[in-house]
């Protein structure tokens, strides 16, 4: 017998590979089954396309000395004329520094109020005395500026009851909407006044996180309340303050149309006047819709790039990012 052992034929059969690749389903059956889905999406495409995407062409009237008989297409190109025009307006400087003015005062004061309104009702201990405070403090922010400028105007005129009541302590009456030195003070005041409560309750969600233990232990080495405020609480929240306040950088130039609008009379456009109500009067009460247009134009590119600034040091600061 031979010792050989005779060969085996395909001792190594080949191995079947499977693909790793889910297969898909037919596109025409992938749509059939989730048709309900795009449906949704139609109405919100159309209003997107309609109110954001189509008015882009209307940046073109930046350009052009626009003429509503001779139309977009008709009307002369003029380049760069318009910001010229803009730079060249002796108003120009005095309107942006009162938005810068009313902005950045209404960001300080407002983040102020709201840090510490929160840190207040934070320590309070009545939970029922807490719900009714930040509801009552809240429901300013819902509502409109038309309903709360007609309030502002009645309680704020020269015979309102805050008048009045200066009146009985021998006090002047003040021309809140008559003089241009308070005039900024009363949009900065009154707009705190109907968001301070908004804006405390991002605040009062960082309190929430806070660790208990933490004022257990500082209570233990003999600390008060206000050493547990200055060396807990406050840093505690101090990555959301700085968050919130790299955010608001975005809103530089966005001073408060509307509020400006109903509260503003011709007396006090030397400090009330803005970009926003300045575009408002160029554009649609003077017809000059090319200047008004590239006053927008470059409104929104400043806007945008300080956006992106804004991100950039949210994430630098407070370690927040988008994507």
């Amino acid at each position: 017998m031979s010792d050989a052992i005779p060969a085996v034929e395909n001792a190594n059969p080949p191995v079947r590979r499977f693909s790793n690749k889910p297969r898909h389903a037919p596109f025409k059956a992938f749509v059939a089954a989730n048709w309900m889905y795009y449906a949704m999406l139609v109405p919100a495409a159309v209003l997107l396309a309609l109110f954001h995407f189509y008015p882009i062409w209307g940046i073109s009237m930046a350009f052009v000395d626009y003429s509503p008989y001779k139309g977009m297409a008709g009307s002369p190109f003029v380049g760069l004329e318009n910001f010229k025009r803009l730079i060249e307006m002796p108003e120009g400087g005095q309107v942006l520094r009162n938005t810068l003015v009313i902005a950045i005062g209404k960001i300080l004061v407002g983040q102020v109020a709201a840090v510490i309104f929160a840190l207040l009702l934070h320590e309070a201990s009545n939970r029922f005395f807490k719900r009714v405070v930040q509801t009552w403090t809240t429901l300013p922010h819902f509502m409109s500026w038309i309903v709360m400028g007609g309030i502002l105007l009645n309680v704020l005129s020269s015979s309102g009851f805050v008048n009045r009541a200066l009146g009985i302590v021998g006090v002047k009456p003040i021309r809140f909407f008559g003089n241009p030195t308070v005039f900024p003070w009363t949009l900065i005041l009154s707009e705190t006044w109907k968001e301070f409560g908004f804006g405390s309750i991002i605040y009062l969600a960082a309190l929430t996180g806070i660790n208990p233990e933490l004022y257990e232990a500082a209570a233990v080495d003999g600390a008060g309340r206000w050493a547990g405020l200055l060396h807990i609480t406050i840093p505690g929240i101090a990555p959301t303050i700085a968050l919130m306040s790299c955010l608001s950088l975005g809103n530089i130039l966005s001073a408060g149309f509307e509020q400006i609008l109903i509260l503003q009379n011709p007396m006090v456009y030397s400090t009330g006047d803005i970009i926003d109500t300045f575009v408002y009067r160029q554009g649609i009460l003077q017809a000059q819709y090319s200047l008004a247009t590239a006053l927008g134009l470059a409104r929104s590119v400043v806007g945008f790039v300080l956006i992106l600034a804004s991100y950039w040091l949210a994430d630098k600061f407070a370690n927040y990012r988008i994507f």
